[in-house]
């Protein structure tokens, strides 16, 4: 597949725009870009279009999608008593998969195609099984979480995580979702720890200084269990030193702005977390909560102030640095031999039409899934035209429908 002609953003080693540049793609990756390409191949014109790498989100507990907006007017106790505690609990293997399938798609659809799916709801094989199936059948790239509820402190099921370990793929990669010290007794936290060390999977949990717990961050590190494969959620709360102690053990942060901000979490970390010198990036969380597209993640960021954050680097962290806390080398840029999860912007839009003497920030703060043309997945197409390619999207939609309908009647 050639894209010809296009206004090209790359996003590392630092963002660039490339104008009148054409990509490359062979067997699922980027072969060459440059100007006046020529190969045997689909021809897509992009003459009119923005052509980026995909969003990369490191934190969203797609499960949840059935029930967007429940929580919009609450905050975090409520979201763990009407969600985790009262929904969660009546979830239905159909549910996890009718959920996981339609916010898979949406991020698709919004120009997301790598994603961390958090499935803290899992309480059986079904279960379990419905969401990866859900995940390789939508297309996306994602990294699945796999682990309980946090209400009951309980650890990952090892034999349960070392069974779908098999499910991994060209596109799916598996990471425990740990509940973590701010959450559960310390025996709990080793264990789950240790289960990934035993599998070579990350961890992703999520984390906060408590009253209990106020270092949690020095108690792994004491503990032996600080890893640089790490990816710890939120954290607006954490003190300096706790945030030296990631720093020192060169894990990633995944910040969700939109979420911490509504549900009033504490401040926005971002800037704390580049003055630290800590690589992060950006998720939605939950569509009970916030929209769940990238565009949004990054207007929150902006939101800082034009001395905290520029447009360049706001779009780095939507790729290239989710890549990066993600352990995702070959996605998140336009570089020769990445996997070629790419997207294109209509710049004949009207809200697009007038921004392209800069590109970057026009993406950035006037862009919305709406604008979305064309995405593709490891080169595959998953939306032309402005329309999901997803033969299941009929169907997934009268399967969210009768899972909300289920869950809040």
């Amino acid at each position: 597949m050639l894209l010809k002609g296009g206004t090209v953003i790359d996003t590392f080693p630092e963002v660039v725009v490339r104008r009148d540049t054409d990509v490359l793609i062979e067997d699922g990756r980027i072969a060459a870009v440059g100007a006046g390409l020529t190969a045997d191949a689909e021809v897509i014109d992009a003459t009119e279009r923005i052509v980026l790498p995909g969003f990369v989100d490191t934190h969203r507990h797609l499960w949840q999608t059935a029930l967007r907006g429940i929580t919009l007017d609450a905050g975090l106790g409520v979201y763990f008593e009407r969600v985790l505690s009262g929904y969660g609990a009546r979830f239905r293997a159909a549910d996890v998969a009718a959920g996981t399938l339609a916010g898979a798609l949406e991020c698709l659809d919004a120009g997301i195609t790598t994603v961390q799916d958090y499935s803290h709801v899992q309480r059986s094989p079904e279960q379990a099984d419905a969401a990866l199936d859900a995940l390789e059948n939508s297309g996306i790239r994602a990294v699945f979480g796999f682990g309980p509820s946090p209400l009951g402190g309980a650890a990952v099921d090892a034999g349960e995580m070392r069974r779908i370990m098999a499910r991994r793929s060209e596109r799916l990669e598996l990471a425990v979702a740990a509940i973590g010290p701010a959450y559960a007794p310390f025996e709990t936290v080793r264990a789950d720890w240790e289960l990934a060390d035993s599998l070579g999977v990350p961890v992703v949990v999520h984390i906060s200084s408590t009253p209990q717990t106020p270092d949690p961050i020095t108690r792994l590190r004491d503990a032996g269990l600080a890893r640089p494969t790490t990816l710890y959620v939120h954290g607006n709360n954490l003190p300096d030193s706790e945030l030296k102690v990631i720093a020192e053990t060169g894990a990633a942060v995944s910040v969700t702005p939109t979420v911490e901000a509504r549900m009033q979490m504490g401040p926005q970390l971002s800037g704390r977390l580049r003055e630290a010198g800590i690589p992060f990036s950006l998720g939605i969380d939950v569509v009970t909560t916030a929209g769940g597209d990238m565009f949004r993640a990054m207007h929150e960021v902006l939101s800082l102030g034009y001395e905290a954050f520029t447009a360049a680097e706001v779009l780095q962290l939507a790729t290239h640095g989710g890549a990066r806390a993600l352990g995702l080398p070959d996605v998140g840029s336009l570089a020769v031999g990445n996997k070629a999860d790419v997207i294109l912007l209509r710049t004949t839009d009207i809200n697009l039409a007038s921004g392209l003497h800069d590109p970057i920030a026009t993406v950035v703060t006037a862009a919305h899934p709406g604008n979305v043309d064309t995405v593709l997945v490891g080169g595959v197409p998953v939306k032309r035209d402005g329309r999901l390619l997803s033969p299941l999207l009929p169907a997934a939609l009268v399967d969210l429908a009768e899972s909300t309908t289920y869950l809040t009647t």
